[in-house]
This record gives structure tokens, C-alpha cells and sequence, in this order.
């Protein structure tokens, strides 16, 4: 059904649900009651509390004003760090951005009958990194096949695990490179036309070969059935809107679909303890829908998205790996000047904000000044849960660290 008008939720709503429900949830599944999802849920649980470690900072001019400001989860699966996340993971994928280079991006989804044995696999991490190498591979026969000529192309990776309504729906967003190297004649090749047709059908060929050579005989009768029900090929996605040409805006664009966790505060609409009810645009019709369903299936649908602790959602393959593009990048350079296709503006390395600059561009006030006398606060203290105080100022002062007392 379409929405009416969605109510502004409390943006603790989240973190509520998991407070009152996940012990539950636990002893009903308990596939989830492992490493893998204990620790980032605990993670996102201890957010803003002093007992997960913080940093004190006074001023030393006053001494009035203390302020001690709690570490953050560090979790994409935190709503409340999402946004820190999102900087961070912007800052890293535009330092693997070349100046000059045109790209283009594209979805490679899986067919729905698929999902379920990727679901079923999530655990160890290894389907979803052949996932991610498939994805670079066909683009890259795709290329070469258009322009009859063995071409290395760039690629930067960004595995997503669910769909808009937080159900498990495995797919890929890549940045790839409009063209390649060629690896006969040395020279950068640049592609122009992107074929479609022949894009879903090298994609079925690739994910189907992958998928029976990982799993083996199990899966040869449903990889037999997929090859008759999809005689065009699996569904992939070019994008036809123009892909932001400066760096930070490509890398905004890519962060988009990785930093941030399934489901928004602000697609909440009510939780009354039994039931959660949110909404998400439909991909097909594009209106908004309205979903209500148990709060088991609600934290279901979240955490099955957490992968394995250590796997790298963003992955840079061909010319975008470091060592690749060092080798060519004179010949790429060189290439795209002759194209005529060189990025207008200046390339940006985006740095990630601290907390300090976050403060400031939310409330305008900077965190560290004094609110007595204006004066500049310190950092005090640092305490980590584990560790106890790793850092003391006071301690340090009464040590005579300074040499103050020897004055005396």
C-alpha cells in the first residue's frame, strides 16, 4: 500500500529494538548467536555509553568546563555512525581515483532463486569474495570481446547484501574504467558503445560457471533450471545518468551503496513491542510502501547483512589496484589526452572529518571551547574499557612530568 504522511521517529528507535529483543532473538535463532553478529550489535548497543571508552578534555584556563566525549562503534551497522562511516570510506575509495579517467557504473544482480544459496553461504565469506572477482572478470570479457582485442580494464568493487526492503538480495556496484590497456599493442583502448545484450548474457555465463564451480554437484540441477528460465541472460544495470566526473563526487556516489546500514532511523514508523513497521521505495513502481512485520523478522532482516568480521566490501581490481595503474598510468594518461576525454577540475583527495568538524557543522559551535571563559580545553584523559587509562594528563602533572615542582 502507498504511505501517507511518516511521523519523525526518536533516533534511539533502533538501537531499542535490539535493547529489548535481541536476547530473544538469540535463543529463537540460534544460527545468529555467534561472533559474526554478537559483536557488532553489542557494538552499536554500547554507542554513547563512557563504559565503551572515551576522551576527557578540560580547561586549563578555568578549569570549570570538562567534556568527555564517547568513542564512536565504529560499526556500518550503528544508524548513529553511519554518517562517520560514510566520510571515512568516502575519503579511502577517492585516494584510488586517477585524474583523467572517465568512468562508468554498473549493477550486476543476482536472479532471485539465487539469493537463498547466498544466504546459506554468508557465513564464511568465500562465496561473496568469487562473487565480487566474477564481476570484474566479465566486465572485463565484455570489453574485450566488444573491441576484439585482450584489454586489462580498472574496476573498484562494492559488494551490497540487501534490498530496499532490508530483504537478502546480493549484488554489485562497480566503478569500471571506460576502456582499457591493451595488452598487445601496449596502448590505452577506449570503449564508447556499452552492448547490453551481450552484458546479461556474459553475466550469466560467468556468475553460473562460478557458482558450480564453488559449490559443486549440489547446485548443477538449479544452475541447469536458471540456464532455461533466463534465455536473455541475468539482469545487469548500466547507468545512464552521467557518473559524477570529479573525485569526491565518485567517491560519494560509490559510498552511498556501502556505508550505510539496511534500514534508516527515519524509515521507522512505529515499533509497539511485537511489530516493526517502516517503509521503502519500491524499485518498480517507485512509490513508497508500507510494511509491517514481526519484530523477530525485523532483526532478522538486519543483522543477516553483517558479514564476516574482516571482509572487504570495497575491492579494486585491474588497473585500479595500486600496482597496475603505477605500470600504466603514462600510457592511460596518455590515451585519454589523444580522446579528448580528459575530467575537467581539479582531482581531490577527500580527507575524513574528525569529530570536531562534525560538531562544528552540526551545531555550529566547535566542542573544545570552554563555555565559562572561552578558552581552549585540553585532552585529559583517554580511557579504554580493556586497557584502563592509556593516557593521564593529571597523573603526568603530578609526576612533575613538566619540571614544574623542581622550580621549587
Amino acid at each position: 500500500m502507498q504511505m501517507a504522511t511518516v511521523p519523525k521517529q526518536d533516533r534511539e528507535i533502533f538501537r531499542k529494538i535490539f535493547l529489548e529483543k535481541w536476547d530473544d532473538f538469540k535463543e529463537h535463532h540460534p544460527a545468529y548467536d555467534c561472533d559474526q553478529y554478537i559483536e557488532p550489535v553489542q557494538k552499536m548497543l554500547n554507542f554513547g555509553k563512557e563504559s565503551g571508552g572515551y576522551c576527557e578534555y578540560i580547561c586549563m584556563k578555568c578549569g570549570r568546563d570538562l567534556r568527555r566525549v564517547c568513542f564512536s562503534c565504529k560499526s556500518c551497522f550503528c544508524l548513529s555512525c553511519a554518517k562517520v562511516y560514510a566520510d571515512n570510506m568516502v575519503s579511502q575509495v577517492s585516494k584510488m581515483l586517477h585524474p583523467g579517467v572517465i568512468y562508468r557504473h554498473c549493477i550486476l544482480t543476482v536472479p532471485e532463486q539465487l539469493r537463498q544459496v547466498f544466504y546459506e553461504n554468508r557465513h564464511d565469506g568465500e562465496l561473496l569474495s568469487m562473487f565480487m572477482r566474477t564481476g570484474y572478470r566479465c566486465l572485463e570479457d565484455v570489453v574485450s570481446t566488444v573491441k576484439r582485442v585482450d584489454l586489462k580494464i580498472g574496476a573498484i568493487m562494492v559488494v551490497q547484501t540487501h534490498g530496499r526492503s532490508g530483504r537478502y538480495n546480493p549484488h554489485l556496484h562497480v566503478s569500471m574504467t571506460d576502456g582499457g590497456i591493451s595488452a598487445n599493442s601496449k596502448k590505452w583502448v577506449s570503449l564508447g558503445y556499452f552492448p547490453y545484450d551481450m552484458l546479461h548474457k556474459k553475466w550469466q555465463y560467468h556468475l553460473l560457471n562460478m557458482i558450480s564451480e564453488v559449490l559443486g554437484p549440489k547446485i548443477k540441477k538449479l544452475v541447469g533450471l536458471l540456464w532455461k528460465e533466463y534465455p536473455q541472460g541475468f539482469v545487469a544495470h548500466v547507468t545512464k545518468g552521467k557518473v559524477p566526473k570529479k573525485c569526491k563526487g565518485l567517491a560519494r556516489y560509490l559510498a552511498k551503496y556501502v556505508a550505510f546500514p539496511p534500514m534508516a532511523v527515519s524509515r521507522i514508523v512505529e515499533y509497539d513491542g511485537e511489530t516493526v513497521t517502516y517503509w521503502y521505495r519500491d524499485h518498480k513502481s517507485k512509490a513508497k510502501k508500507v510494511e509491517t512485520i514481526p519484530v523477530f523478522t525485523f532483526i532478522g532482516r538486519m543483522v543477516q547483512h553483517i558479514l564476516v568480521k574482516g571482509f572487504k566490501r570495497v575491492r579494486y581490481y585491474g588497473l585500479q589496484a595500486t600496482k597496475s595503474f603505477n605500470k600504466w598510468c603514462e600510457i592511460i594518461k596518455d590515451g585519454i589526452r589523444k580522446i579528448g576525454k580528459a575530467v575537467k577540475g581539479a582531482y581531490e583527495i577527500v580527507s575524513p572529518k574528525k569529530y570536531q568538524e562534525r560538531y562544528c557543522g552540526v551545531t555550529g559551535k566547535d566542542p573544545f571551547v570552554c563555555k565559562y571563559c572561552g578558552g581552549d580545553m585540553i585532552l585529559w584523559k583517554i580511557l579504554l574499557p580493556k586497557y584502563g587509562y592509556i593516557f593521564d594528563e593529571e597523573e603526568q602533572i603530578k609526576q612533575d612530568k613538566y619540571g614544574v615542582f623542581a622550580l621549587y
